[in-house]
């Protein structure tokens, strides 16, 4: 893990370095400038440095959890992110609670009816979800829901907890959809080879309730690969929430993100991808830990 993300924070800082911008001109808003002021702007944020000693000024800042100043805002990067971080791990860990609880017994379901009108109709609707980018399902939802039904705001956080989880469920809900759509066609199919599985018939056979067999026997068996495609699929959503806010405009890390590439600010563009990457690679490693609690024979090789 500590490797990838090194080598995704050179990559990162190699191709921020590759855009034809001007930092300074990102600092002074496009000002004229007097030559003296441009020179100490240079110093300041060591511009007057070599690429690769300027990777490493940066990258040993980060170890210590500084990630520098904001080009844009003069801020350090690290406190624009705590500012911003809590409405978007809201939204993320919402729309994980939301996909699981929707996804598992839609694919259960589906396995249970297989090749029935009821099994066909919520893959179709799964397939339909699956292949819909979520900055256009966090559109067609604000029309519907919050537009025309007026159910539910359509941008903005509120200021108290209870208030966040309403104002956030929309664009939550837009952000699982894809992820409910893929697990639950995970589980499905997995749910499938376990129906259909020699010791699933003699459990049946055996005169144990049908429905003690699919919940407590096949589903334990599927559980390592759902796991994995939804932890795979939580780090996308760290991704995919930097859309959804700017659809909302939520004002979390997204909107940060977006204003920064478009300013030219080197060190937010840096400091949020980093932490992106970081986090990706944190949930896979955590995942890969909690295989071992899952499944015994893990543990035994």
């Amino acid at each position: 893990m500590a490797l990838i993300v090194f080598l995704a924070s050179i990559l990162i800082f190699a191709m921020v370095r590759v855009t034809p911008s001007d930092p300074i001109a990102s600092m002074t808003k496009g000002k004229r400038i007097s030559q003296e002021t441009r020179e100490a702007l240079v110093r300041q944020f060591h511009l007057d440095k070599s690429v690769p000693e300027q990777y490493v000024i940066w990258i040993t800042g980060a170890l210590r959890g500084d990630l520098g100043n904001s080009y844009t805002k003069k801020q350090p990067v690290t406190d624009i992110i705590a500012g911003r971080l809590p409405t978007t791990m809201q939204i993320v860990l919402m729309s994980a609670v939301l996909a699981i609880a929707l996804s598992i017994p839609i694919g259960i379901i589906c396995a249970v009816k297989m090749n029935t009108l009821i099994d066909r109709l919520l893959s179709t609707l799964t397939l339909i979800l699956v292949a819909s980018p979520v900055f256009l399902t966090a559109i067609v939802l604000m029309l519907v829901f919050a537009l025309n039904l007026r159910w539910f705001p359509s941008f903005g956080a509120g200021k108290s907890f209870a208030e966040n989880l309403y104002y956030l469920f929309l664009p939550s809900l837009a952000l699982s959809l894809s992820m409910v759509a893929l697990i639950a066609r995970i589980t499905r199919s997995n749910m499938i080879e376990q129906l259909n599985a020699p010791y699933a018939t003699t459990t049946v056979a055996k005169g144990i309730p049908y429905r003690k067999v699919v919940l407590k026997h096949c589903f334990k068996n599927t559980v390592i690969p759902v796991v994995t495609v939804a932890s795979l699929q939580i780090g996308t959503m760290i991704v995919g929430a930097v859309l959804v806010e700017n659809v909302f405009a939520l004002g979390g890390i997204g909107d940060v993100l977006i204003s920064a590439i478009k300013a030219s600010d080197y060190p937010v563009v840096q400091g949020i991808t980093l932490l992106l990457v970081t986090v990706f690679a944190l949930i896979n490693l955590l995942v890969d830990i909690l295989y071992a609690v899952i499944d015994p024979r893990i543990r035994l090789e």
